[in-house]
């Protein structure tokens, strides 16, 4: 699984100009699942995004995490995040995963969050959407597992 984190003060994804999924102060996830992946990858992640110490203590110093500072999840699928920019102009995404698995992972992914604590709303997979967020700090964390 790969994903984009990036530590925000909001966001939301919206289909056809209606909101599906928000979140106020926590993390909006970009999530991608690659070919081989499975379940367990969907979990780990999960558990170490739930657990990843990138917002600010009393000291101003990234050391709490989404749990720590009660905040929230957008979960959004983008399989562009298993772009190969290796060759040419024009990406390939022969390294994700097809999409009856990638979607079943994405769902995974999203409940194995809720489950660990982290509120957690999505996008819809699949989708054209449109994501709005204000990035906080900026914070953005690339993530492969």
């Amino acid at each position: 699984m790969r994903a984009l984190i990036q530590r925000v003060s909001e966001a939301s994804v919206s289909v056809e100009g209606e909101v599906i999924g928000q979140c106020g102060p926590g993390l909006l996830v970009l999530v991608c699942a690659m070919q081989g992946d499975d379940d367990s990858h969907a979990e780990q992640l999960a558990a170490k995004i739930a657990k990843l110490r990138i917002f600010k203590d009393d000291a101003g110093k990234m050391n709490r995490s989404v749990l720590d500072i009660g905040g929230s999840a957008l979960v959004v699928s983008q399989f562009t995040l298993a772009a190969d920019t290796s060759r040419g102009n024009r990406p390939g995404f022969a390294a994700a995963a097809d999409p009856a698995t990638g979607e079943r992972l994405y769902e995974h992914f999203a409940r194995a969050l809720a489950a660990l604590g982290v509120p957690t709303e999505t996008g819809s997979f699949g989708a054209d959407m449109a994501v709005s967020l204000v990035n906080d700090g900026p914070v953005t964390i690339w993530m492969d597992m």
